[in-house]
């Protein structure tokens, strides 16, 4: 061959060899990436197969829409964890608020004849000058009294002055009389009674106060001391 032929193929040699090591360049490079970019996805988004359907990787569009869903779920995900979570807070205060702070009730309903005296002397039906410590509501023989809240029944007694008479310890160091019932009490000492739980029905029994209109005398006392039962079940009248 001569010179040119020689220079020639050498040139062409040289120049097949630099394509091939462009385009060997440009292989490894694609398959770097994605190998990259699957290791990351699989580091970045654990166990993500079980929310997202993975395409095959073999573009950056297809890399990126996989990223993009990943991160739309994630935040999905978190909004609902914070939506269970402020209704779970919202359900354990309702349970509390129903535990906590259970009703009180009148144990009948009626005018209230006479009312708490606040210490002073007044003077009774039967013409005796004494404390009032408790009220006394209006009420037919055999209406049904409830227990003003919660308790244990402690005593059950007949008294020559009050009649027959049912005591509650409703906690908290309140006590509950509900004095002058009838002969039917249905509840027993020991018993747990929950608000609003008929315990006797209204008699005639409290020789005290036998020449007033039929009712229910009802006293509580709070650490001993006796107080107004409006006050405490409806303080705000």
């Amino acid at each position: 061959m001569n010179d040119k032929v020689k220079k020639s193929l050498k040139s062409s040699g040289v120049y097949i060899a630099l394509c091939v090591g462009i385009l060997a360049v440009g292989v490894a490079t694609a398959v770097g990436y994605r190998v990259a970019v699957g290791s990351l996805t699989e580091t970045l988004i654990p166990d993500v197969s079980d929310t997202l359907e993975l395409p095959d990787l073999d573009s950056y569009e297809s890399v990126d829409s996989v990223v993009t869903d990943a991160e739309k779920t994630d935040e999905a995900v978190i909004v609902e964890e914070d939506s269970s979570q402020v209704d779970s807070q919202d359900i354990t205060e309702e349970l509390e608020t129903l535990f906590y702070e259970e009703a009180k009730v009148l144990p009948v309903s009626g005018e209230i004849l006479t009312e708490f005296s606040w210490g002073e002397l007044v003077k009774t039906s039967g013409s005796v000058w004494k404390t009032h410590d408790g009220i006394d509501i209006a009420a037919e023989e055999g209406t049904s009294v409830k227990s003003m809240t919660s308790g244990t029944v402690t005593e059950i007694y007949s008294d020559t002055l009050w009649g027959n008479c049912v005591v509650i310890d409703h906690g908290d160091t309140v006590i509950g009389y509900y004095c002058g019932l009838s002969d039917d009490i249905s509840v027993s000492v020991g018993d747990t009674v929950a608000s609003g739980t008929i315990i006797g029905t209204v008699g005639n029994t409290a020789d005290i106060e036998a020449d007033m209109e039929s009712h229910l005398h009802f006293a509580l006392k709070y650490e001993n001391a006796w107080i107004d039962p409006i006050s405490y079940i409806e303080p705000t009248k």
